[in-house]
């Protein structure tokens, strides 16, 4: 099943609390990527994926229908390339996070799954410990 514009809002509203929020939300965000991927520019999404647009040169094409040839002229295609976890994702080789945290950036130099989980116990475990250590300090 797609999901269309409208039904994209509606489960960003879930998330957000209001369905106002969410329209504005998500018509601000595609607005900004077409507007930036028109100008030029291409825009990357950390753990999502990249907004681009690429040359696609002049061809002969063909009408399946009729079996007419006619030329293509050159022109700008936009693009977008998933992530790889995005990616790894589609293709259930990893399993989607709880709700919300499907894209969120793994710590600073973890690549997989067991790795960012260790970062996370590290970070956790030194937090403690420098509690620990303001508090007898104080």
């Amino acid at each position: 099943m797609a999901i269309n514009k409208t039904a994209l809002i509606a489960r960003v509203a879930l998330q957000l609390g209001s369905r106002r929020a969410a329209a504005e939300a998500v018509e601000a965000v595609l607005d900004t990527i077409v507007r930036a991927v028109v100008s030029g520019e291409t825009v990357s999404v950390t753990s999502f994926g990249t907004f681009e647009t690429t040359e696609a040169s002049a061809r002969r094409a063909r009408n399946p229908q009729t079996g007419e040839t006619f030329d293509l002229a050159a022109r700008t295609v936009p693009r977008f390339r998933p992530h790889t976890r995005f990616r790894e994702y589609a293709n259930r080789e990893r399993d989607l996070p709880e709700a919300g945290s499907a894209v969120r950036k793994d710590p600073k130099g973890t690549h997989t799954r067991a790795a960012a989980r260790s970062a996370r116990t590290r970070t956790v475990a030194n937090n403690n410990r420098r509690r620990a250590a303001a508090k007898g300090a104080a």
